[in-house]
């Protein structure tokens, strides 16, 4: 005669039996596909890698607006912004260019960066007639793919960055070239110097000496 079935022990097995086997679906869990290059006998030409369907765009990479994308107006150069030049697109400019050109271009785009120092070729100054004269799309296509020994920034900087970029280096530009009729009323020419407390030491800013009070220094 067979012995009564103990539960108990039965119990533990059976339970983690269900677990591993409610477990048992392939559904979408596991679903067929390529290698890479692998060969294929479905295609005519036994290749399983695809191109993209004719006219297919990645999300965001549409660039409906060549301009905007390019700096070109169709093998020319454009001269014209994209969109309004506002304080807020030169202070991103001057972000920007300090971030990313003035390592090389010098802060104020005379070509007397830090890089230069180190024994790599000094960049042109943005203030030659040269440079004054060319179109603004200039300086966004030199940005986007670069120039001579000058890498491109495609990556680095996205494309309304290189526009502010641009902005700001025409404003470097008028800066550094203004005639006393270009200021407003009660501007001196040339600007004092600025005033440091402290110069800095490469790892921190320099930090500037508070405005003198009024009357000090003048001639009496």
């Amino acid at each position: 005669m067979r012995a009564p079935l103990n539960l108990r022990k039965v119990l533990p097995g059976l339970l983690l039996l269900i677990a591993i086997t409610a477990g048992c679906r392939l559904d979408m869990h596991l679903q067929p596909y390529y290698r890479p290059l692998a060969k294929s006998d479905f295609f005519n030409d036994n290749r399983s890698a695809r191109l993209p369907v004719e006219g297919t765009v990645a999300r965001g990479d549409l660039h409906e607006d060549t301009y905007f994308y390019t700096g070109k107006v169709g093998n020319a150069l454009g001269d014209f912004m994209p969109f309004p030049v506002t304080p807020e697109v030169l202070a991103r400019g001057r972000e920007r260019f300090n971030i990313t050109c003035a390592t090389c271009h010098g802060r104020v785009g005379d070509g007397n960066g830090f890089i230069p120092t180190r024994g790599f070729r000094r960049p042109p100054s943005f203030h030659i007639d040269r440079l004054r004269k060319v179109p603004i799309g200039y300086f966004f296509d030199v940005d986007t793919n670069g120039y001579g020994v000058m890498p491109d920034y495609a990556a680095q900087v996205a494309p309304r960055d290189r526009w502010c970029i641009a902005a700001y280096i025409r404003a470097l530009q008028i800066s550094q070239n203004a005639k006393s009729s270009d200021l407003a009323a009660g501007q001196k020419m040339p600007s004092p110097p600025p005033q440091f407390r402290d110069i800095g030491t490469g790892a921190t800013l320099p930090q500037e000496a508070p405005p003198a009070p009024a009357g000090e220094g003048e001639n009496k």
